[in-house]
């Protein structure tokens, strides 16, 4: 990287308490309870799990991760990045870095799990994290991202509707299952689990402003397979694979 190139650090804004407003009241704590209940299900029941949570600064995983027994690192691209996480965890607990999200300074195989929450969709340079990230990781890859087979599908052009709506909302990038999946087996991860969160947009739920309606409709979406079939956010683990693994 010369010094002409500028550094992205979009977890910057993820950790702000303004970006957690997106996640206040009822519907917020569904949103975050749902994610957290993934994760913890895809990262199993065994304690002292050693696990790096880059970009982590929000909180949203960090909290329930220490709660599970989990041995917590975060990264951060600045200092900034650990306020919300000085305020919700107790001292001691965590441990955090200040790093660039393209130069992660752990070792190969560093930690059992290697973790990226609300951070690939705002990266342009996405591939040189997911290397990083796979580099780290001694047994599994997580990360969340907006998928292109969804009602993301029409963000662009609705993105001035939504801005409107929620404010300090941001554009952001869509993949492909099958473009994430192919990045992951480049750096020799696989046997993906693929787990979507909701069928319908947040901003939908935001704007109902109704638990109720938000459990229902998520509910009957996933009964119905429509969330299975076109849900976003995606949260995929993929699993490193061993030089004799079939």
């Amino acid at each position: 990287m010369n010094a002409e190139t500028p550094v992205e650090a979009p977890d910057i804004e993820t950790a702000s308490q303004d970006y957690a407003k997106r996640f206040a009241g009822k519907i917020g704590d569904y949103f975050l309870a749902v994610q957290a209940s993934i994760v913890l299900k895809l990262i199993g029941p065994e304690r002292g799990l050693s696990v790096l949570d880059v970009g982590g600064g929000h909180a949203q995983l960090a909290v329930p991760l220490v709660e599970s027994g989990c041995d917590v690192t975060v990264t951060g691209s600045s200092g900034i990045c650990r306020e919300r996480l000085d305020g919700r965890l107790p001292p001691g607990s965590f441990s955090i870095r200040t790093a660039s999200l393209s130069q992660l300074p752990f070792a190969d195989e560093s930690f059992d799990v290697v973790m990226a929450f609300r951070l690939l969709t705002h990266l342009g340079n996405w591939p040189a994290l997911l290397s990083e990230m796979c580099r780290i990781s001694r047994q599994n890859v997580i990360l969340d991202y907006p998928d292109a087979c969804s009602v993301n599908f029409f963000s662009n052009a609705l993105f001035k509707t939504k801005k409107a709506i929620e404010g300090n909302t941001r554009p952001f990038s869509l993949f492909t299952r099958r473009q994430v999946l192919g990045a992951l087996r480049s750096h020799g991860f696989g046997e993906a689990v693929i787990r979507p969160q909701f069928f319908l947009p947040m901003v939908v739920h935001r704007m109902m402003g109704s638990l109720v309606f938000t459990k229902c409709a998520e509910t009957a979406c996933r009964i119905l397979g429509l969330t299975y079939l076109f849900g976003s956010p995606i949260i995929l683990m993929a699993k490193r694979l061993r030089p004799n693994h079939p």
